[in-house]
């Protein structure tokens, strides 16, 4: 099975809004290594978020969100770890 079929079966098992553990998608049938590498495209895709063990689906707006953050390098804000911050700017002092 190729990763995006992998990919798209895990990100539609967790749809209905529960937060699942890796356990529980490996109940479904696949590799550990499977979900592993999946659950890490799937969030660098800013699709879905992993808290500790739970794993959920953004919502469309999170993942709107996160990507603009993550890829406006001229925002004032950025979010590191779920936590609003100023963006501090090479060559920049701390306020201005």
């Amino acid at each position: 099975m190729r990763d995006e079929e992998i990919d798209w079966a895990i990100y539609h098992a967790l749809q209905d809004g529960k937060s699942r553990t890796d356990g529980d998608l490996v109940a479904l049938g696949y590799d550990r290594g499977d979900v592993e590498a999946s659950l890490s495209r799937l969030e660098k895709s800013f699709l879905v978020e992993r808290s500790g063990d739970a794993v959920r689906v953004l919502s469309f707006q999170e993942s709107l969100l996160l990507c603009q953050m993550a890829n406006d390098r001229d925002s004032p804000i950025c979010i590191e770890n779920g936590v609003i911050r100023a963006r501090q700017h090479p060559g920049r002092e701390g306020n201005e």
